[in-house]
């Protein structure tokens, strides 16, 4: 709480009331948060030297409350607070981050305008006849018993809705949502992206014709925030779909939460307070008693194990809507096919492969190739000597981006005209090396002439509405073969595709991250799950794994569609290893203008750490640089530390996390560090 000023207030004000006052010489919007008394006390009560005089205590006066605004509930300020200390972050910059921008701009005066005038142009929903509920499967009905029964209870668990792509969740979270309304309260319903949320919107509309539905996600723009928030913070809105930061939308009357694709690693904020949505959402539905759903195909290995221990709740769906199979998987063994001729390209997709296109072509049915990795190529590079497209600011290539003819670096934005010759030695002839979205389209192009070939993924996708306009083209069946990155591998329901292709999934079977083999076991589940979903094609449909490790228990596992059988063995390997769920781990991160610096500063944290009783039971790994060293011109180096006991390290972060900021300054040359805490990639 060392965060909170006093200020002087004529009037009481509640706790959670924004309020303008004076910070140095500026006006600055503020949060009334509960007092902390004994703090106050104790600060006056100190002794005072003999022969001095106490100061009087000489407190700021607030300018104006913004009381137009109904204050923050005691719930959602609990939420902050606990997400403040949980992440080592202070409390008010959490508090201020997560409300819209343009509320923080407004007074007294522009606030009660703003809900004025949004009351006034407030169309009703229209209240027409809500689509059709189709008939639920015994499996859905038996999970809806079991979760009203859930629900009902006093304080309700956390439960894990694991079901097969294809099963029906969706569904589940309609109908949950539908009891909630008819009770009077809200629902909030987290989707890991963008691109979910207006194909998620449109169902919940249809559903719930005359019931007032809003969007909290980074592609509105600040007014639009603004007055999304707002309706939920009146009461206004019954539904709040959203991503990650929608976990923080004020709902006084909050009835449900769920959270789709718990698994998914966009749940994680990965700068300023990095915290977890899915933990989160569990601990906003504890604080408000409500029911909390996690749904997955292929569940986190923290979310698994707790629903096996326990701890969480778990209903099951095994089987798909309407009789659609899953596809059978295929691993194609790149090995044995032939390797193309010297100086050739190389080859895409195995002659196999494209004879199982063809066929679905011809009989109109959709196949859709997955490949992670956007651009032409990954590199550009002169065969003639050692240049490649390195970046000059980071440790990375540059892309080599094929139809804008340009080179960018994606991780600091870096780009430049792709050169006429080599830089280094004027050969003419530089070559792209590897392979991206954008040159997998071109070859399927040329390999199945006449074949329809859209690619979606995030540089084809940048313009507003392009997305939805090529997911319905899609729909429509105007596209034979679809060429697309994880954006259009989990939550899509297209019913014309039969088989799904990955393309080269082997690289991330050997990383050095501990969950990469999850991550790349989700994916492939997740990609598969596209196809087979209309019974009347599902039969034939297929899913290719084009790999050089055929004999890889990930693929074993896959091939059976076993995700139970994949989480044991991994956790089985966790738990021998001391990795999470079994441990708890906290990475400080650095970033300097040279490594020494960077490494310095994290071998000094260590140090101070070490020094407090609570380290006993604690292991610091040595400082190393992450997968990508240098972004932006500025070394990075990482410092992991591990504890059995959650509550111990939390307790050692909050004592020697403070005193970070010195340390820093005794450093010169960091640029910034950060406490990462239940880091996703290590």
């Amino acid at each position: 709480m060392s965060s909170l000023l006093t200020y002087a207030s004529e009037q009481p004000l509640v706790p959670g009331t924004l309020a303008r006052v004076p910070l140095g010489r500026r006006e600055v919007t503020g949060l009334v948060w509960d007092a902390d008394f004994a703090a106050l006390d104790a600060a006056a009560s100190e002794p005072v030297p003999e022969g001095e005089e106490r100061a009087p205590l000489v407190l700021r006066p607030v300018i104006e409350a913004l009381d137009a605004l109904p204050p923050l509930p005691a719930d959602w300020r609990a939420l902050v607070e606990f997400t403040a200390r949980y992440y080592q972050r202070s409390l008010g910059e959490v508090a201020l981050a997560v409300l819209p921008p343009e509320l923080r701009k407004l007074d007294n005066t522009g606030l009660a305008k703003r809900i004025k005038k949004k009351r006034d142009h407030l169309i009703p929903e229209a209240a027409g006849e809500p689509a059709q509920r189709p008939s639920l499967t015994p499996e859905q009905a038996a999970a809806m018993d079991t979760l009203a029964a859930w629900a009902a209870a006093p304080a309700p668990p956390p439960t894990l809705l694991f079901g097969v792509t294809g099963s029906g969740k969706t569904e589940v979270y309609l109908r949950l949502a539908e009891q909630a309304l008819a009770a009077g309260k809200q629902a909030l319903v987290l989707v890991p992206e963008i691109n979910l949320t207006p194909q998620l919107e449109q169902r919940f509309a249809a559903r719930f014709p005359g019931r007032r539905l809003v969007s909290l996600h980074s592609a509105l723009t600040p007014a639009q925030r603004l007055q999304h928030w707002l309706s939920a913070h009146l009461g206004e809105a019954d539904l709040v779909l959203g991503t990650r930061l929608a976990v923080f939308a004020s709902l006084p009357r909050l009835g449900l939460i769920v959270v789709d694709e718990e698994h998914d690693p966009s749940y994680k904020q990965q700068d300023g307070a990095r915290y977890s949505a899915r933990d989160l959402a569990v601990y906003r539905g504890h604080l408000a008693r409500v029911p909390v759903l996690l749904g997955s195909a292929t569940p986190s290995l923290e979310t698994w194990s707790h629903a096996q221990t326990g701890r969480y709740k778990q209903v099951t769906l095994t089987e798909r809507v309407g009789r659609g199979a899953l596809p059978a998987v295929r691993l194609l063994d790149m090995a044995t096919v032939p390797r193309p001729a010297p100086r050739s390209p190389p080859q895409a997709l195995a002659p196999q492969l494209v004879d199982a296109i063809q066929k679905r072509v011809a009989r109109g049915e959709q196949t859709l190739l997955f490949l992670n990795r956007r651009g032409f190529a990954p590199v550009l590079h002169c065969p003639a000597c050692t240049w490649k497209s390195g970046c000059p600011h980071c440790s990375s290539f540059r892309v080599f981006h094929k139809g804008e003819r340009i080179l960018r670096c994606h991780h600091c934005g870096t780009q430049e005209p792709v050169p006429r010759a080599c830089p280094d030695c004027g050969n003419l002839d530089i070559e792209p090396m590897g392979r991206g979205t954008e040159r997998l389209e071109e070859q399927v192009a040329e390999l199945l002439p006449g074949a329809r070939v859209l690619r979606i993924d995030a540089d084809t996708t940048r313009a507003k509405g392009t997305l939805e306009s090529q997911l319905a083209s899609v729909h429509a069946g105007d596209v034979d073969v679809l060429v697309g990155t994880q954006m259009v591998t989990k939550g899509h329901d297209f019913r014309r595709v039969t088989l799904v292709a990955a393309v080269n999934p082997d690289s991330a079977l050997f990383a050095a991250d501990f969950r990469a083999p999850e991550r790349l076991f989700a994916l492939l589940m997740q990609a598969g799950g596209r196809a087979g979903r209309d019974a009347d094609i599902a039969r034939g449909s297929e899913m290719w794994v084009q790999t050089y490790n055929p004999g890889h228990a990930l693929f074993e596992a896959l091939k059976k569609h076993d995700f139970a059988a994949f989480a044991t063995t991994q956790l089985a390997e966790r738990e021998s290893a001391g990795l999470p769920p079994y441990s708890h781990l906290a990475l400080l991160r650095a970033e300097a203008k040279t490594e020494d610096v960077a490494e310095a500063f994290l071998r000094a944290a260590r140090d101070l750490a070490k020094s407090y009783p609570e380290s006993a039971d604690v292991m610091f790994y040595a400082p190393v640089p992450p997968s990508v060293a240098k972004v932006a011109g500025f070394e990075r180096r990482q410092m992991l530390i591990e504890c059995a006991s959650r509550a111990t390290l939390q307790r050692l972060l909050a004592l020697f996390t403070p005193e970070l900021p010195a340390l820093k300054n005794a450093h010169r040359g960091i640029v910034r560090w950060a406490i990462d805490v239940d880091p996703l990639g290590i």
